[in-house]
């Protein structure tokens, strides 16, 4: 899987993420035509490059109409609050006063032609938003018109990020420890603590690690917080990985520390075929829980996160016919399993201990063969190359093709092997 590292040590906001992701490789051109299509107007973009404590990094900002004079410090942290500056106010134009809702914002989505990926992480990015607002709010999401949806540079930045890791093709994003200032902070609303609500409700809602810093002031704007729910898959990095491409995104302020957001390209480490892995293995022995109770946990289970969950029968005492049920899974996602177990099933106990398992280095190719593509998994061990083909694959074939399982299986791995 294609995976993307954020390290997130001065915060995130949504131009950060836009800028290092475009100076990672993504299609700049193809970005401004998908932001033309939505057909909004009151802005400009400005690509350029910036200076972070001696870092060159990509810089991306996004003007409005009639603050085309203005030095945008403050773009990734003002926009999400209308900071108090006299000359926001002084100049405000018609696009300050349109307050969408979520709706309103998701019909200017879909003015997008094609790009279905694009338009659904958009459309997830902006609910994320969209729901920490309304908590912050004591409002009904429907109900709720506010700037930090609504705004234009809201708009483009979350669809220009959701554009930009479409195009990168990235599959599975971890993100590092979400650094964040304090302090207080002056917006539309009045003064606010740092971390700001909407901030606090999306770390809340979607287990985000923020780790809070004596830098004054916001570093995690709500968009930022939204398009790092959004995205993150994973939070652990792998042991051993190898660089394969890196984005530099400037933030608009300057802290002690460089303000930016890199963004990686990684893969596993080559150079060995196996790796070991920690993971934690749970078991419950359960004789009073019925089978489909047992078949929703282990649904459940997996949807949740697991390796892997499965029973098995045994005999326990008085020779009733019993389950173990098993769950591998990674140690921050214990609780998560447990819970499941408890609530799903009838047990009253689970045991857990930690296990190490040998995983072989692995890629994911597609190969062609006589019959159409397929997707294979390529594993290696010991010089030794191994094909696996992909169940789904096969199953796809042998059914279009009307040919067997095996006879189907065969070719593929054949076809991976020329």
């Amino acid at each position: 899987m294609k995976t993307l590292y954020l390290e997130c040590y001065s915060g995130i906001s949504g131009d950060m993420t836009v800028a290092a992701l475009l100076d990672l490789g993504a299609d700049r051109k193809g970005m401004e035509k998908t932001l033309n299509e939505l057909d909004v107007p009151g802005y400009k973009l400005k690509f350029g490059r910036a200076e972070k404590n001696g870092i060159d990094a990509y810089d991306f900002d996004v003007i409005l109409e009639g603050h085309e004079h203005e030095h945008h410090h403050d773009h990734d942290h003002e926009h999400e609050h209308h900071h108090d500056h006299d000359h926001v106010h002084e100049h405000e134009h018609h696009h300050d006063h349109i307050h969408r809702n979520i709706h309103d914002v998701e019909e200017i989505i879909d003015r997008i032609d094609g790009q279905e990926d694009v338009k659904k992480l958009a459309k997830k990015i902006f609910m994320i938003v969209a729901e920490a607002e309304s908590k912050a709010h004591g409002l009904p999401l429907d109900e709720v018109h506010f700037h930090e949806v609504g705004a234009v540079d809201s708009i483009v930045d979350i669809v220009g990020a959701a554009y930009c890791i479409t195009d990168l093709g990235i599959e599975k994003v971890i993100t590092s420890d979400i650094y964040e200032g304090s302090g207080h902070v002056h917006c539309q609303h009045g003064t606010l603590p740092v971390p700001v609500p909407a901030v606090l409700n999306t770390a809340q809602a979607y287990s985000l690690p923020l780790r809070i810093t004596d830098n004054e002031g916001e570093m995690v704007t709500p968009t930022g917080a939204a398009i790092a729910a959004a995205l993150r898959s994973d939070e652990k990095l792998p042991e051993k990985y190898e660089i394969k491409g890196v984005g530099i995104g400037a933030g608009k302020k300057d802290f002690k520390k460089a303000n930016i957001l890199r963004a990686m390209i990684i893969e596993p480490a080559s150079g060995k075929s196996d790796e070991d892995e920690d993971i934690w293995e749970l078991e419950t022995d359960i004789d009073d829980c019925s089978g489909e109770a047992v078949g929703y946990a282990i649904e459940k289970l997996m949807a949740a996160g697991a390796r892997d969950a499965f029973c098995v029968p045994i005999f326990m005492k008085k020779n009733r016919p019993a389950q173990m049920i098993k769950v591998l899974c990674d140690s921050e996602l214990i609780e998560r399993m447990e819970d499941i177990l408890f609530k799903d099933t009838t047990t009253i106990g689970i045991r857990k201990w930690p296990v190490t398992r040998t995983i072989l280095g692995r890629r994911e190719e597609t190969v062609d063969t006589p019959y159409g593509k397929a997707n294979v998994k390529v594993c290696e061990h010991d010089g030794n190359t191994y094909y696996r083909p992909e169940a789904d694959s096969v199953k796809a074939i042998c059914e279009a093709s009307g040919k067997g399982w095996q006879e189907i299986y065969n070719e593929i791995v054949r076809s991976a092997t020329k």
